[in-house]
């Protein structure tokens, strides 16, 4: 579940709840309850996603080193290729 889909569930029910009117003390506690989960969950949510920014970060950064060195070796083994060529 998306923290946009989370919140707006959390928010139908505190409103459900209150405009119910006769809404208990245990009723509301409940709601809070609720709003309280999903805060957790939706920060928990954006934890997790920054980590795995961080990870796909990274794994660019290695493949444009790998990708890079690729490109220094084949240019290497260009030179020696044609240096054996004009022995």
């Amino acid at each position: 579940m998306t923290l946009k889909t989370t919140l707006k569930l959390s928010a139908a029910a505190a409103s459900l709840a209150i405009l119910a009117g006769c809404a208990s003390t245990s009723d509301l506690e409940e709601v809070r309850q609720t709003a309280e989960a999903a805060q957790a969950d939706a920060a928990e949510a954006r934890s997790i996603a920054v980590q795995a920014q961080n990870t796909a970060n990274q794994a660019q950064r290695d493949a444009q080193a790998a990708l890079q060195m690729s490109e220094q070796n084949r240019e290497e083994m260009n030179r020696m290729f044609q240096r054996s060529m004009q022995k």
